[in-house]
């Protein structure tokens, strides 16, 4: 649906937004894009729809080589994507109605066409009683929830994202959120998401790309990126999500590869589907003699429906019962990585 080739965007003055940008879009998906601040995800997400025209490189939408266009061209293209914005860009002298009935004013449509069309993206969107009402007299979630159906009047086959929720607090956040997901599935919209919290990334997004300094460091599936981040800008977002730091009681003390007086194994251990409901730690007691297991810390959550466990686990005993608990996580559903040898605070030594 969007394919993006050697993106490149040199602004005046030498400043390098976006290094070579290649990334794929499928249709009916929604694709995260996420990176701090400077990162160039705005600029990226604004060159899918020419807002911005790329320096190098070529942009493809639903087969429409968009770096091709004529501003003419790009107009009647730019028809078929709607984009949100995080400060909502409303026009204060117009009603809710108005709002959302102007693209189709600019585009010449009758006034019984534009009510046709208004009124149930009103319904959809929750709004259906506001229509007569101003952008001053709505909350931020009522305004973005007019900016969203204004973006839908032309019906579009895209919706761009740019950090629409960032204005708003947690809980009407959720149910912009929700909204949108219920969007993309009703109307069968491919939507991309541009944000600088991961938290959204998780509640909506079926794919995923890290940006940072111009490059996409890391993509992949939301659920592949979050339970094996590979970069480290990727495990600093996601660490809000799911801390990685060791629990209290061993935090600020020397990790080791080989054994010290007083100190545990430390594991962490992830659980994907099925295997987050399974008894490992209780068969793996049983199993490996002279073992002994201590969990100090562990979550269970689910991304798209799929559980996602969590865990900190100390390992102590002998050398063997520890290699023979190692074999034997080795063999089972879970993501096991081994932190170190870590001293509990006030331990005694061996």
């Amino acid at each position: 649906m969007i394919k993006l080739s050697h993106i490149e965007k040199i602004y005046p003055g030498g400043v390098v937004a976006l290094k070579g940008i290649d990334l794929e879009i499928k249709r009916g998906e929604i694709f995260g894009i996420i990176g701090l601040s400077g990162a160039g995800k705005s600029t990226l997400v604004r060159c899918i729809n020419m807002l911005e025209r790329p320096t190098a490189g070529k942009v493809s939408v639903d087969g429409l080589e968009m770096t091709e266009l004529n501003e003419s061209q790009l107009r009647d293209a730019r028809k078929e994507i709607g984009m949100i914005f995080q400060h909502f860009n409303l026009l204060s002298s117009a009603t809710v109605y108005e709002n959302a009935a102007f693209p189709l004013k600019l585009s010449g449509t009758s006034d019984d066409e534009i009510e046709k069309k208004v009124m149930p993206l009103l319904k959809l969107v929750g709004l259906a009683d506001k229509a007569g009402q101003y952008p001053s007299q709505l909350s931020g979630g009522q305004k973005q929830r007019v900016g969203i159906a204004r973006a839908l009047a032309s019906d579009p086959k895209i919706l761009l994202c740019d950090e629409a929720t960032s204005a708003l607090d947690p809980q009407t956040t959720k149910s912009i959120l929700a909204l949108i997901k219920e969007i993309n599935k009703k109307l069968s919209l491919t939507v991309v998401v541009i944000t600088h919290e991961m938290q959204v990334i998780k509640e909506i997004c079926d794919k995923v790309a890290v940006i940072s300094d111009g490059v996409i460091a890391e993509q992949g599936d939301v659920l592949d990126v979050f339970t094996n981040p590979q970069h480290e800008i990727t495990k600093e977002f996601i660490s809000v999500l799911l801390s990685n730091e060791l629990p209290a009681a061993f935090r600020g003390n020397e990790i080791s590869r080989e054994k010290t007086p007083g100190s545990l194994l430390l594991l962490r251990l992830i659980f994907l589907g099925e295997s987050a409901d399974d008894p490992v730690l209780a068969e793996m007691i049983r199993t490996c003699r002279g073992l002994e297991c201590t969990m100090l810390f562990g979550n269970l959550d689910e991304i798209h429906g799929v559980p996602f466990g969590r865990m900190i686990v100390g390992l102590s005993g002998g050398e063997v019962p520890i290699k023979n608990a190692l074999d034997f996580l080795g063999g089972k559903d879970v993501r096991v990585e081994v932190i170190g040898y870590v001293r509990r605070n006030n331990a005694a030594p061996d």
